[in-house]
Order: C-alpha cells, then structure tokens, then sequence
C-alpha cells in the first residue's frame, strides 16, 4: 500500500492525500475546558461547519516542576486529539515550546527564571537544554497521532509568532529541528502578524499570517512573501482579551467588517482558522498579562467575545458564521442547561495569618528578600504562581521605599503580602517575569534585613489542609486578608457563574479546584463554576479576600461584564 500523503503546500492551494483541501479551523484549548466537556466543545465546533480543530499545549502545566510531567486526567492531550479524530475532525498542534494565549508567561514553566542568566525563546544553553528534555516527553506522544499514522494531525505549528520577538536568528531552526528529529513529518508552519512575517519564517516552512482586519494589506503582504503557496490566516481573531480595570472588549458579530472580511477571506478561498472559536477559563492563577509600558494583568475569563462563549454557549457571531460556511453539517447539539442557584451564607473565616501553618515549605529564612521563583519550595523549583508573604522586623518609623521591587501588588505594614497578578505573556519583557520582591525594600534608604518568607501559592493540597484548622464564625470581626467559608447544597450539579457583590479582591475556591480571581475593578463580575465540579450533596466554597468580605455569595445563570468596547474601532497592538 502507498503511504498516505498528508497536508501538502506544494502550490497555491492545499492537497490531502492529493485532493484539493481548504483548512476550516477554530480554536479550542483544551487546557481551558473542563475534559467533561470537549466532546460538547468539539461537536458545536464540527456543526459549525469547520473541519479542523488548533490547540496549544502549555509547557508550564506539563511540566510544572523539572522532570516531572502530567500527561493525564484534564491535560491527557492525547485524548483530546484522539477524541477530535473520532468526531471526523484534523487538527493541528501548536506545541510552542512558547505559545503566548494570555497565559501565565506564555506557557513557560517559571523555574526557567532560577537561572539568572536566561534568555528565554533564544538558543541559550540553558533554555534549548530544558526545551530538549520537555520535548523528549512531549513529542513522542504526538507523532503516533500523526495523519500518517493514521492520526488526525496534518499540520505542526513551530513556535509562536516570534517574528514579533526575534532575539535569535539561530532559535527557530533549532526548534524546527527538534520537531523533526523526534519524528515530525507533517506539513510544518509558522504563525506571525504582518509586522513579525519578515523575521518570524524559516527555511523550508510555510508562513501564515494572524489578524482581525483586512484593511491593513496583511494577506497580501503574505502572498508577496511566499508566492505560489497557500494562503492562511492561523489567527482570525474572532475577538480579544481584557484586563483587569478596563472594559470587556468585543468584536460585534453584526459589523459589516466583520462579515466583509469573512467573506473576502472564503470567496477567495484562503484557509482560516478562528481563534478563538471558544475561549473557555483561564482557570487557576494561570492568566498572563500584558506590559508594553503599564503592566495590566489579564482577567480569569477568556471568553473572548468569540462564537461560543465561555461557558459554551451559541452566540450570534455562531449562526452567523455557520451561516457563511454553508457546509454540509450536523445539527448543533443542544446547550447545557445553567442555573442560579440560591445565595449561600459565609459561615466562618480564617485569617491569613492563622493559615501560615498550612503552606507547603513553612518559611524560609533569609538576609535579604528572595523572589518567589528562587524559594526552596516545590523540591526547589521555586513559587510558580499565587502569593508570597515577606516578614520583617522595623524598630523605627521612616521612609519605606520598595524601588519598585514589589511585583506585583502588596499590603504593608511590617509585613508585605505579595501577589503573582500574572507574568506577561507577549513582548520583550519575558525575561524580566520574577515576582515576589525582586530587590531591598529600604528604610530611610537603609536596606531591610533578616526575611521570613512564607510561599503561599494556594495549591489543592493546602486548601484541603486549611479545612483542619481552627475557623471563626463570622459573628465577630474578621482581621484581613482572610478566607471565608461557606457551603453550597446542590440537588443535580448545573453550571453557573459566582459572584462576589461588594467584595473586594481575591480568589475563589469549589471543592479545592481553583476557579481564578474575583476583582471589583471588573470588567469580569462573575466566575465561570463548572457543573462537573459540583457534587450531589454539600459543595464548600472557599474565597480568599483581601480587603473586605460581604456575607454572602451569589450566582448568576451567564457571565456579566461592566462597561464594553468595541475593538474593530480601536487601534491596538497585535498581542496574541
């Protein structure tokens, strides 16, 4: 029998397996989406009218400490691209090793950052040894899923968009060979905005391009750059992201651009893929931020105004493009039922300080401040993510001055509590992404001394050994920040969103799973809480605070924004 002959760029239009081929993608990431619902996620895709489903992998939740890798339960990629073959879908994998997706440093693992000479995305020796060993895992998981295997993969993307980074001209030839010499042999691809196409290719793969607008001669700079290849856009941005204290941003399905471009883009039969096509949770501490000059942490939420929202249901800009498709297709399943369940009393709190005792690595002693990713913690792979708390004795008042040490929030007294918001997951500031206090807090410009640091990166673990302490009903004053206590009785677990009304700032905690952060500054008001995540029976809720609780927590059947804008009148940076 003659091998299969998977996706091929050899003229200006794609062949599978010889046949004219035209990729009809939307972006899913699974590591956004509670695994019970991929095959949900998956079918509203493929009855759309796509027919081929894009995914990242995150390096950072693969890998979260050196040599130790997870691979199973809500990250067994292997299943989710096994379950897009089964549901008649192709895929194609984005496995970085740096993908950006407004996560926390870009899918990065943190313990990069121990060594202080690293040069992140580059072919520093430190940095190619540590994409080596995770590669060395990674890949031989993805090539038995290759379409010459059988597998749903036509296509690998090398990298992400570095033509918008391009520190190194060596870095891309050695990522592109560390694919191919694991066993890579499908159609590779890189992916740029129109600023990044001159710096971001390399030799013997195709370019593609990203964008939201068509005004801005991107596709045709593309045709220009490679003539006599496909065309496609990897990145339709059918939305975009928002960051805390500035309006919920969207992309109304209604706009004439909207539909002008789409139909340009499908009459001239240039490949597309939608990313996103659903947004899904930035669950956990694991949103990124942006800093092109302010630093602005990314929301929990990334919903992304894209054509199945958050929580997974159909929205205008859906039928529209299903409608604009007109493929032969299925009928789209049905929409999880959601409800808003009753308000629940906060019963008991415990304060920060009382809950010490259940961190991890109880405290670490030093002369001076250490930063969050250098504490002796998690078999010395340092604090990845949540919130460090440095102690120190003052015996007399004065100026205290942080230089601009603190990343990236803190409340002080004689102690500074301080919060990882997110590490910036674009530009050039990735190597710059330690947090906790990265330098001397001074005194009258006298440096403080003799630190105890207490890692509090509120992990499952420390959650569930919270629940055997000694709690204070919430009759009496509670000292801030705290974690409050209450309990939700469910029936049959439905979706829903949680909402803090008149809380301040925090995070929020189901049953030990992180949901992600509450912030009155908005624009994100509720919390997306998984029915899957729910029991028959009690459900504790756990919401760290840290400046001002209210009684009770409310749920809400959809998700609520503040104040919106529109990004097609916006002009902004291409961040993705």
């Amino acid at each position: 029998m003659s091998a299969r002959q998977g996706l091929r760029a050899d003229s200006t239009h794609f062949t599978l397996d010889g046949a004219p081929f035209r990729i009809l993608g939307g972006s899913i990431h699974y590591f956004r989406v509670p695994r019970a619902y991929w095959r949900d996620r998956l079918l509203k895709l493929k009855a759309c009218g796509l027919n081929t489903l894009t995914t990242y992998v995150p390096w950072n939740l693969h890998e979260p400490e050196r040599g130790v890798y997870l691979f199973q339960e809500e990250l067994d990629l292997e299943a989710y691209i096994r379950l897009a073959g089964e549901l008649g879908l192709w895929v194609i994998l984005r496995p970085g090793p740096y993908i950006c997706a407004e996560w926390d440093l870009g899918g990065l693992p943190s313990w990069l950052l121990q060594d202080k000479k690293m040069k992140l995305r580059t072919s520093y020796s430190g940095f190619t040894s540590a994409v080596n060993s995770y590669f060395d895992k990674l890949i031989p998981r993805i090539t038995p899923l290759q379409y010459k295997n059988g597998g749903p993969i036509i296509a690998v993307q090398v990298e992400n968009e570095y033509g918008s980074y391009a520190k190194d001209e060596r870095y891309m030839s050695f990522i592109k060979e560390a694919l191919l010499s694991r066993g890579i042999s499908e159609l590779l691809l890189t992916s740029d905005n129109n600023d990044g196409l001159k710096c971001g290719g390399v030799d013997g793969v195709l370019q593609t391009v990203n964008l939201q607008k068509l005004t801005f001669g991107d596709v045709q700079h593309l045709a220009e750059l490679q003539p006599q290849k496909p065309l496609m856009v990897m990145e339709y941005w059918s939305g975009w992201f928002d960051v805390w204290g500035e309006p919920h941003h969207v992309f109304p399905a209604d706009t004439d651009e909207q539909t002008r471009s789409l139909r340009e883009l499908l009459d001239r039969g240039i490949s597309i893929n939608f990313y996103m096509f659903h947004g899904g949770t930035s669950f956990g501490f694991m949103n990124g931020a942006v800093d092109l000059g302010t630093y602005k942490p990314q929301t929990s939420s990334y919903d992304y105004d894209a054509p199945l929202t958050e929580s997974g249901d159909y929205t205008t800009k859906y039928h529209l493009l299903r409608s604009l498709l007109n493929e032969p297709i299925s009928e789209p399943p049905a929409v999880q039922s959601r409800r808003a369940y009753e308000p629940l009393a906060v019963t008991h709190y415990i304060s920060l300080w009382e809950s010490l005792q259940c961190a991890e690595t109880v405290r670490t002693v030093a002369d001076d401040p250490v930063n969050m990713e250098c504490l002796p913690t998690n078999h010395n792979n340092g604090q990845s993510y949540g919130y460090t708390l440095y102690q120190t004795d003052i015996y007399s008042g004065g100026d205290l001055n942080s230089r601009n040490h603190v990343r990236d929030r803190s409340e002080r007294t004689l102690s500074l509590l301080v919060e990882n918001c997110g590490r910036v997951n674009y530009g050039p500031a990735l190597d710059n992404q330690q947090k906790g206090l990265v330098g001397d807090i001074t005194l009258d410009n006298v440096p403080l001394k003799k630190f105890t640091m207490h890692c509090l990166d509120m992990k499952t673990s420390f959650i569930n050994r919270l629940q055997s302490q000694k709690w204070t009903s919430v009759g009496t004053k509670p000292t801030y920040p705290a974690f409050f206590r209450g309990s939700l009785v469910v029936d049959q677990p439905t979706d829903t969103f949680l909402k803090l009304p008149n809380w301040s700032k925090g995070v929020v905690f189901v049953n030990g799973q992180n949901l992600g952060r509450h912030w009155s500054v908005g624009p994100q008001k509720a919390l997306y809480l998984p029915g899957p995540w729910l029991r028959s029976g009690d459900n504790e809720i756990v919401v760290f605070e840290e400046l001002k609780a209210a009684e009770t927590v409310h749920f809400a059947e959809n998700l609520e924004y503040g104040k919106t804008v529109d990004v097609s009148t916006q002009l902004f940076c291409t961040l993705i």
